[in-house]
């Protein structure tokens, strides 16, 4: 297969013209280290791998458009969830989630960033556009339908649904996590070839298959809380914990600081990790991983097939990623209570009804994944 693609590869590459240079921009939001970015960068990898005469650049439309002042914004964002999530969560609720299937112009969006949208692509000329949020895709949807934008645009979305915000009408390609949102998007009138299941993008390192443990030893269970480490992560670890726990901490220093000083054989708090091969073998070294319902962490795990515990779902995106997760029965909810979520984990390694039940499941959503690669299909999406 590979070898095949590559001949690929090199026939499109002598039609291009060995001087010519394609341009794709990847358009995230903020620079929150969040899954938009993560997922931006996965793309990006794939591509310059496979392309050689692809130039990959990721922008950040907010501080293109406004420089320090995403800066302000993302502290006030993160600030929000924090201290009134429950604010939080009703607003998103009603301006991303309400209504889904009715699609209505964002135009406070459109006021604020139609002109730099203008002026990015003016500047790049790119030939192809990779919206890794719904407010450069919104953007971008206005602007192709009014034949603004001629670079082929694709979604790629970072969560288990679709928010209102994402651009629908005028985007060429839409790369999905599941069957349910394909299902979705041709309720609201897309061509089935247009959307490809790839599941939400990752680092090619973790899509290798985790190999199932031999083991000899207590359970391993590895808990995130996300890059920025939010979240009550040290609430649902037991005080006398009977598992072992590697707890990454991300940015939180307070959490990492509190963790270490409670001086646990059973408690490893890690800082953030940036290094994609260390948390692979992280990945590889655990049995389990608790973390919040955050669309690429999540993917990361369904690729290599680790059993998926969730709690702590943050307000808005998260907690909608949370009861999709469940529908498609890939994630098992905890109950956030710190005396009883070792029992739940023990309970599912216990029994092997449940191990197995789980597995069908998880097989189940990839039976519907594409055949292609990823790099496959970037490809033939870049002709």
């Amino acid at each position: 297969m590979k070898e095949f693609l590559y001949e690929k590869l090199d026939d499109w590459v002598i039609k291009m013209g060995t001087t010519s240079k394609k341009e794709a921009l990847l358009l995230p939001f903020m620079q929150i280290p969040t899954g938009h970015h993560h997922v931006a960068d996965a793309i990006m990898e794939e591509l310059q791998l496979a392309i050689q005469t692809m130039n990959c650049e990721k922008v950040d439309i907010l501080s293109y458009s406004y420089g320090i002042v995403e800066k302000l914004v993302s502290s006030a964002y993160i600030h929000w969830i924090n201290k009134l999530p429950s604010a939080y969560d009703k607003v998103y609720s009603y301006l991303a989630v309400k209504n889904q299937t009715k699609r209505t112009r964002q135009l406070l969006y459109e006021a604020m960033f139609t002109s730099f949208f203008k002026k990015l692509m003016n500047e790049n000329k790119p030939s192809i556009l990779f919206c890794t949020h719904c407010l450069p895709s919104n953007i971008a949807s206005v602007l192709k339908q009014k034949g603004r934008i001629d670079a082929i645009t694709v979604n790629v979305y970072t969560d288990y649904f679709i928010n209102r915000v994402w651009g629908i009408d005028g985007i060429d390609f839409h790369l999905v996590p599941s069957k349910k949102v394909k299902d979705f998007l041709m309720e609201l009138g897309v061509d089935a070839n247009k959307i490809f299941i790839t599941g939400i993008p990752v680092h090619p390192i973790f899509k290798e298959r985790k190999s199932s443990p031999k083991r000899k030893r207590n359970l391993h269970v590895l808990v995130g809380g996300g890059s920025l480490g939010i979240g009550s992560i040290e609430k649902i670890i037991p005080e006398q914990p009977t598992i072992q726990y590697t707890v990454l901490c991300g940015h939180n220093e307070k959490l990492y600081n509190k963790l270490q000083q409670l001086n646990e054989p059973n408690i490893t708090p890690v800082r953030y990790i940036n290094n994609k091969v260390a948390m692979n073998q992280l990945y590889n070294n655990v049995d389990a991983v608790i973390t919040k319902p955050g669309g690429v962490t999540i993917s990361e795990c369904l690729m290599k097939h680790i059993p998926i515990f969730t709690c702590n779902a943050l307000p808005g995106q998260e907690k909608v990623n949370e009861l999709e997760l469940e529908s498609l029965g890939v994630i098992n909810r905890l109950v956030s209570n710190r005396q009883n979520v070792e029992q739940q984990i023990m309970e599912f390694f216990q029994c092997q009804e449940q191990q197995k039940a789980y597995a069908k499941r998880v097989k189940e959503y990839h039976s519907y994944i594409e055949k292609q690669s990823l790099v496959e299909i970037l490809v033939e999406l870049c002709r």
